[in-house]
């Protein structure tokens, strides 16, 4: 029998079952000093993209603008500007990062509508490929991850490095 390993999904599930941390980890985690222990990839003046902690695939990544909002229309022309171009690099990146075959891109408006963080708006970015939902997802509820998040973090910080400097 094979064993499936996705620690990460444990945090998950405690904090579902649990109170929500108090303020903002999209406004926190830029704040810190370790991009590399809060994933992040890449930064402007008014966004950054973040790899999901609780990804659907291995690259699942999120675009964010610093400006602490959940209204998109309270973005700047400015703002907009560089979160769309932000999304745009992501994108690209993603397919030369895991030479993804599609993209699911949104953004959930809302906590109605599926926000896990509804304070603050975000893009999802989710790099998808022929085949990768099989029986597991359907039948057993149960996603495999062959990548390690911090092996994410380290196949596509050099591409925003390169990108941004």
């Amino acid at each position: 029998m094979e064993q499936l390993w996705a620690p990460w999904r444990m945090e998950l599930i405690e904090k579902e079952k649990g109170t929500k941390a108090a303020g903002c980890i999209f406004c926190d985690l830029p704040r810190a000093s370790d991009d590399r222990g809060n994933l992040i990839l890449g930064r402007t003046r008014h966004t950054f993209a973040i790899l999901n902690r609780y990804p659907y695939n291995n690259g699942h990544l999120m675009v964010v603008p610093a400006k602490h909002t959940a209204d998109l229309a309270a973005l700047s022309s400015e703002e907009c500007a560089e979160l769309s171009e932000m999304l745009r690099v992501a994108v690209r990146l993603l397919g030369r990062a895991y030479r993804a075959q599609g993209y699911n891109v949104g953004m959930n408006l809302g906590q109605v509508a599926g926000a896990g963080i509804a304070d603050h708006l975000h893009w999802h970015v989710v790099p998808r490929w022929i085949g990768d939902t099989n029986f597991m997802p359907v039948l057993n509820d149960t996603k495999v991850m062959i990548e390690h998040l911090h092996g994410s973090w380290d196949r596509m910080r050099p591409l925003f490095d390169t990108e941004y400097k």
